[in-house]
């Protein structure tokens, strides 16, 4: 089969396996898909809001990959949990990652993802917000979840789409969105630019 033009290319600019793989439930037959994850500063600055935030880095991350690849369409994500106006980036250690589980048990938080497409002078940003319930926990729960390891690479410390998903009593928004990426709508975001992307979804 014949690669597709560079106009038709989509690049991921993610190294997230979760990513990656919602995108593989949509198809894209307009499009050849490449993983080239962005190398940026994700440094937060001060006095910066959370949805300000995320909206940057998927930003940044969409222009720093298509400087690398001018004539192509390039997907950028960031995704970020916030309990009040504090964000909860990914934990360094197992006890990290149990004080932040212990912070969110029996509470509500917000998960944002920011999606950004860029090509050219082209520069749309979408920012899909979920609210996530914890139901209360145990100090032994706590600790179980934290030693699997699961939530060492993700914001907030924990994986909804795994045993995470025991610690969830609910959710009022997108499903996809706490796993990374907003999928209904990333979709419509890639039919608006790529034409006929996704038609076979």
């Amino acid at each position: 089969m014949a690669s597709a033009p560079d106009s038709e290319r989509l690049v991921l600019a993610s190294a997230s396996p979760r990513r990656r793989e919602l995108l593989g439930l949509v198809t894209l037959p307009a499009a050849e898909l490449e993983i080239l994850p962005a190398d940026i500063d994700e440094s937060e600055r001060p006095g910066e809001e959370p949805a300000e935030y995320v909206r940057r880095m998927a930003r940044s991350k969409a222009e720093a990959v298509a400087r690398q690849r001018p004539e192509s369409w390039v997907l950028a994500a960031d995704t970020i949990v916030a309990l009040g106006d504090a964000v909860l980036a990914k934990p360094a250690d197992a006890p990290e990652n149990a004080a932040m589980i212990a912070r969110l048990a029996g509470r509500p938080h917000q998960v944002t993802t920011a999606v950004a497409l860029a090509r050219g002078e082209v520069r749309e940003v979408l920012a899909i917000t979920t609210e996530v319930r914890f139901r209360p926990l145990t100090a032994s729960e706590v600790e179980e979840y934290a030693a699997t390891g699961e939530g060492l690479d993700k914001a907030g410390g924990y994986g909804i789409q795994g045993r995470g998903a025991a610690l969830v009593e609910g959710i009022t928004g997108s499903y996809t969105n706490v796993v990374g990426l907003p999928l209904a709508e990333t979709l419509l975001l890639l039919r608006r630019w790529l034409g006929a992307a996704g038609e076979g979804a």
